[in-house]
């Protein structure tokens, strides 16, 4: 908010004009405006931060899913291939 005072004070001149003071006051307030929209740019920025922030979590989320399924996998045709190494040796022997 803003406050602009002004005052004048005129006094007549010596023993031509009669005994009188004139005063002039101009005051003037903002609204607030600018600090309304400041605040709502401010709440803007927050929720667009923490959107960015949850985004990447969750990416991250499905990386790491990923690779623990790709491992799996690994995991599982090592087993098979285990399998079939002993399949073929005891055909063998």
């Amino acid at each position: 908010m803003t406050d602009d005072r002004t005052t004048t004070t005129t006094a007549p001149a010596p023993a031509t004009a009669p005994a009188e003071t004139h005063t002039t006051v101009i005051e003037r307030r903002g609204s607030g405006g600018g600090l309304l929209i400041g605040l709502a740019v401010l709440i803007l920025v927050v929720v667009g931060a923490i959107f960015l922030l949850n985004q990447s979590n969750q990416e991250a989320a499905q990386t790491e899913a990923i690779t623990g399924a790709a491992e799996s996998v690994g995991d599982a045709a090592q087993s098979v291939g285990d399998a079939a190494q002993d399949a073929a040796d005891t055909v063998t022997n």
